[in-house]
């Protein structure tokens, strides 16, 4: 057995590698996101274990961060179109100005988003291993994830779906650079992104 990392972190390495979408810049531009300028978090939530008052949580914390950081942060949130997440999350969401609602994303629009996020909050699984590929702290937002192994290294942090835990971890991010930079700088055990050349290498000298 030869362990190689996950090649999905290979291909978000080399789209990421490219310039951002003109739709993704517009997107940037017209909310004030970079260096300099707002921060950028990245939000999924759409799990079937996660609706009713647990998507209502998710939605109040997220409230509760864009006011708190009203004039330094923004909010993106690609909302899944089941009506079961659509419904609460534009009734308690839409309409707060740091926070932008979208349709789901392709892959290359939702790459190009993580990469200039500063702090991902999710649900989601794959988007657990790309946050890791790019650096970005994760709080995944369940009791458990099928990815153990990021939670041990410290690339994850499983926070649930209680506002009060959501936002006290975001906020320790956001404003504590030693927490933040432990985070960020740990090892990604999901691959380095050059899992390819790792699988062509074992293949040419088995």
């Amino acid at each position: 057995i030869k362990v190689t990392g996950n090649p999905a972190i290979d291909a978000l390495r080399i789209i990421t590698s490219y310039p951002a979408p003109p739709d993704v810049q517009v997107l940037f531009d017209q909310n004030q996101i970079g260096e300099n300028q707002k921060k950028l978090i990245l939000v999924t939530a759409h799990r079937r274990e996660n609706f009713g008052q647990p998507i209502i949580d998710i939605c109040t914390a997220l409230k509760t961060l864009a006011e708190r950081y009203k004039n330094t942060v923004h909010i993106i949130y690609p909302v899944h179109l089941n009506p079961n997440i659509q419904e609460p999350v534009y009734r308690l969401l839409g309409g707060i100005e740091n926070i932008t609602l979208l349709p789901p994303l392709d892959y290359l629009p939702m790459a190009h988003l993580l990469k200039q996020a500063v702090l991902v909050l999710t649900d989601s699984g794959g988007i657990q291993e790309e946050a890791a590929g790019l650096h970005k702290p994760a709080l995944v937002m369940r009791e458990v994830t099928e990815r153990p192994e990021g939670v041990k290294a410290g690339v994850l942090r499983l926070v649930g779906t209680d506002p009060e835990r959501i936002v006290s971890n975001a906020v320790e991010l956001l404003e504590n650079h030693i927490v933040y930079e432990q985070m960020a700088n740990s090892k990604n055990p999901f691959g380095d992104g050059y899992a390819a050349e790792k699988i062509i290498d074992a293949l040419v000298n088995v």
